[in-house]
């Protein structure tokens, strides 16, 4: 068979058929690893039937004593299947990792968090998860969703429909609980209205069409759509009478019901705060986050399985060690005392962690973090001085800056090689990535950028080789970034102070508390601000540095959101950024949706509000030898909740 036939064949074998349900049904024998089928349609890709369900051990021993009802009883009617990444793993373990607290909270809700829906490993398809199935009308106003039959939370009371209408009517729908509904539900300046049509299945209606309302469930994890009822209406003024609900509060040191009901269960971190709290995770807290280490036990009701029946997950336990700082995480991986872990596993450690892999008894897998670029540079299209405005708004002196830079030499010095030197755009292997963007005024073109500084007038310079403003005054401007958030930014940023300085602009680096960042920031105040180019899985659902809250307009963004009540009235390109935007979040047809997104895309192309420098740079991942199905160059990245795209529920340690 000639080679172009055979792509041919597997062309074919790979087109799928998808269903108005939601699920996609691939026209091939195999599955992909690593990710979700519900049983009946993975029975039907591979013609294989499940007879028997298993469980751990531990667990087995708990139904033995009467203390357990079966596995068969305690799993849905149709799990959820998880594709192994090397193969069906064994029960047992306890997952060593280290993190710094219940502000780091983030670290163990990306492991354990399920929503409605989820995304696949690259946050391009949306998959089933909590939900079984769903349908969606032709307009994109109502979503029709289907819960498992029989799924239980982690005490074993049935989850139905009565708490995804307990979530909406009582905490979304509560002002004093949720005082703004977040846009997210919001379509026509009206919220959603949700219905229940039977005990597992609901229904949600949208004044005007919603079509990103999948993905935003798919990426929202501070938004699950449900909450349990049967625990949490004791808290709630509405089920319990609201003097016995405020002396709870109280007697547990709040000043409001509403105060005891966010902390009992209705916030990100109510799980980890309160060992009650029935949940749907694979691992469960059974200690105070407080203790000097935490453990997570696996959840007996968990409702997910291996394509050989086993009830996932496999690890027994997850033992969280608190230490001070990131730092002590790296040598705790060094000495062979963390089994798996990304978080605050940092690049520039990479050398070090490769050379201590025999003595600590680990690999180290590379991850593709979702980052454009680790260095984003905004000048502010708002910043006060309107002389400097003027300056910043001309596109010429962007593209003058952007060439300036020598991305090679700062990818070597600095980032040892790692990633790719390019201009701040997406990365490849994701929707809407663009190589012409990638490369868009990226090349080290100091001549071309002096030719271009003369041409806009900025021809003039001080006694110290420094550029003129029109007024007469020096070209000065300040970048200031958040200190101690990530990587080598302020190494970066000294080159690019050099660079800058060797075609006449003067500018001074200036790292700031986060906290005095996110304050000037969120004010639009600063003149050249910093962050990473992060987010670009499943960019359309969440289009933060593109669209929706830019570093480089914020006071724009703000005239937008607020239906221009504050804020500035954006001009030009950056009108038209999101007149196409209001109109893509309103287009039901995908092609028409992705047409208009990829209008905003050359509208960057063209503009490049977004400096970038190196991207697209590996994520380091500490993994034991023998803790295995971990899978290697996924994509790190928010969006897609990693790490749960690896799906940490099939990890195992092999005997």
């Amino acid at each position: 068979m000639s080679r172009v036939l055979k792509s041919f064949v597997s062309l074919i074998l790979l087109v799928g058929l998808v269903l108005n349900t939601g699920n996609l049904l691939f026209a091939q024998e195999k599955v992909t690893p690593g990710e979700y089928y519900n049983l009946s349609d993975y029975e039907k890709l591979t013609g294989k039937k499940t007879t028997k369900f298993n469980e751990a051990p531990q667990l087995a021993d708990l139904v033995r004593q009467g203390k357990l009802p079966p596995v068969e009883q305690r799993l849905p009617k149709n799990p959820l299947v998880v594709t192994p990444y090397e193969e069906i793993g064994q029960y047992g373990g306890t997952w060593r990792r280290a993190w710094l607290g219940l502000s780091d909270q983030w670290g163990s809700n990306k492991i354990c968090h399920e929503d409605l829906v989820m995304f696949d490993k690259g946050g391009i398809k949306v998959l089933p998860n909590v939900a079984e199935s769903w349908k969606v009308s032709r307009d994109a106003k109502i979503y029709t969703f289907k819960l498992r039959k029989g799924m239980k939370w982690s005490d074993g009371v049935p989850f139905t429909a009565e708490d995804v209408m307990f979530w909406y009517e009582d905490i979304l729908m509560n002002k004093e609980l949720t005082p703004n509904v977040p846009t997210c539900f919001i379509s026509g300046g009206k919220p959603c209205e949700v219905e229940v049509v039977d005990q597992y299945t609901f229904r949600v209606k949208f004044a005007q069409p919603n079509p990103f309302f999948l993905t935003t469930l798919a990426v929202e994890s501070k938004y699950p759509f449900f909450a349990p009822k049967h625990y949490l209406k004791q808290f709630h003024p509405k089920y319990t009478p609201k003097e016995e609900v405020e002396a709870m509060a109280k007697e547990a040191g709040f000043q409001f019901w509403y105060q005891l009901f966010d902390q009992k269960g209705s916030n990100t971190n109510a799980w980890l705060q309160n060992r009650e709290l029935p949940v749907l995770y694979p691992w469960r807290a059974v200690t105070p986050p407080t203790a000097t280490t935490m453990i997570l036990e696996r959840n007996p009701y968990y409702w997910k399985i291996d394509p050989a029946g086993n009830q996932l997950p496999y690890v027994d336990r997850i033992s969280q060690t608190l230490v001070e700082n990131g730092e002590m995480i790296t040598m705790k991986a060094i000495a062979g005392e963390i089994d798996m872990q990304v978080r605050h596993i940092q690049l520039p450690d990479y050398t070090l962690l490769m050379e201590n892999r025999a003595k600590g008894d680990y690999r180290v897998l590379k991850w593709k973090q979702g980052v454009g670029s680790d260095v984003m540079i905004c000048l502010n299209q708002n910043v006060k001085d309107p002389v400097l405005r003027k300056i910043f708004e001309d596109r010429r002196f962007r593209q003058a800056l952007s060439i300036a830079i020598n991305r090679e030499e700062v990818w070597k010095l600095i980032y040892l090689g790692l990633g790719e030197p390019r201009q701040c755009s997406l990365i490849s292997g994701v929707a809407f990535y663009d190589p012409e963007w990638e490369k868009k005024w990226a090349e080290y073109d100091p001549k071309k950028a002096n030719e271009l500084l003369d041409r806009i007038g900025l021809n003039k310079r001080d006694k110290d080789g420094f550029r003129l403003r029109p007024d007469g005054r020096t070209l000065t401007s300040t970048i200031e970034f958040a200190s101690g958030v990530f990587g080598p930014w302020a190494d970066v940023l000294q080159m690019v102070e050099k660079y800058w300085k060797d075609i006449g602009i003067k500018v001074a680096t200036k790292p700031i508390e986060r906290s005095l960042w996110e304050a000037r920031t969120s004010a639009g105040v600063i003149e050249i601000d910093v962050w990473n180019f992060d987010r670009n899985a499943a960019v359309i659902s969440d289009p933060g540095h593109i669209v929706l809250d830019p570093l480089w307009a914020r006071l724009y963004s703000l005239w937008w959101r607020t239906g221009g009540k504050s804020g500035e009235e954006p001009k030009g390109d950056i009108k038209k950024l999101y007149e196409l935007w209001d109109k893509v979040t309103v287009t039901a047809d995908e092609k028409q949706r992705e047409r208009l997104f990829k209008e905003i895309i050359n509208l960057h192309k063209r503009n490049i509000w977004m400096i970038g420098i190196v991207g697209e740079l590996p994520q380091p991942v500490i993994v034991k030898n023998n803790f295995r199905n971990v899978p290697d160059g996924i994509i790190w990245d928010n969006t897609v909740r990693a790490p749960k795209n690896a799906r940490p529920e099939q990890f195992f340690f092999k005997k």
